[in-house]
């Protein structure tokens, strides 16, 4: 009997896998058997995510999701998608005294208008199977408010509801389109900050008594890739270890 959560035969783009969450769900999707297509920015760390790749199907393509130019180029080299994760993304903390339009951009270049522009690219090319299965990677930040982080978290608001209107939109196809919001997750990303007394404190608030690891984020994004959710879209799975019950 056939593993219902095996990603066996499906070709899967990956953006954002040369590091943090997208590599580490690269890297899980590898091991359920998907043959992967990864793309980031940086070509030394994405081919580190690459050489860690269980299995031989897989092709790497670097790419900045912030020109479009290199979205069409990356569409038109792209096999025909049983999946895509979005997981690319930016954050630069700005209280809102300093808020101003390069910083605004700057986020939301990366966070939402890549992902829309890239699924649209992917659907005007009629490279997403029938039955395929989109997942973004949001942010409990949506809507647990933190000072200086209203950027970020209105790029992943707005990101949110693109996921509703495209699981709509794309229903009559039997395309799904679901979202993952991680609460606090232990990566290099997290570490460059330098804010360690903060996190140690703000982990104490955590009711399940830690940050998530990276493959935490993974197993969801495989869960809702794989066949286990034919019926399932428009959702957006909270994983934060309990944080937003406070």
């Amino acid at each position: 009997m056939k593993n219902i959560f095996s990603l066996e035969e499906k070709n899967i783009l990956i953006t954002g896998a040369s590091s943090g969450i997208g590599k580490s769900i690269a890297i899980e999707c590898s091991k359920m058997g998907a043959n992967l297509i990864i793309t980031g920015r940086n070509l030394i760390r994405l081919n580190e995510t690459f050489q860690l790749l269980s299995g031989e199907s897989h092709q790497m393509i670097c790419a900045d999701l912030v020109n479009s130019n290199e979205i069409k180029s990356l569409t038109d080299r792209l096999p025909i998608l049983d999946g895509i994760v979005y997981a690319a993304g930016i954050n630069t903390k700005t209280t809102a005294k300093y808020i101003n339009e390069e910083k605004i951009n700057a986020i939301m270049k990366i966070n939402y208008y890549a992902p829309a522009l890239l699924i649209q690219s992917v659907l005007k090319q009629k490279k997403l199977q029938k039955e395929a299965s989109i997942v973004i990677i949001s942010s409990i930040a949506s809507t647990y408010a933190a000072v200086s982080n209203a950027i970020y978290a209105s790029s992943k608001g707005a990101i949110n509801s693109l996921i509703r209107v495209l699981a709509l939109e794309l229903a009559p196809q039997k395309i799904r389109v679901n979202g993952i919001q991680p609460g606090m997750v232990k990566t290099d990303i997290l570490e460059a900050y330098d804010l360690k007394e903060e996190l140690e404190v703000f982990t104490r608030t955590i009711p399940l008594g830690r940050l998530a690891r990276p493959e935490e984020i993974a197993y969801a994004a495989i869960y809702l890739l794989s066949d286990a959710t034919v019926w399932v879209t428009g959702t957006s799975l909270i994983i934060d270890g309990g944080t937003t019950l406070r």
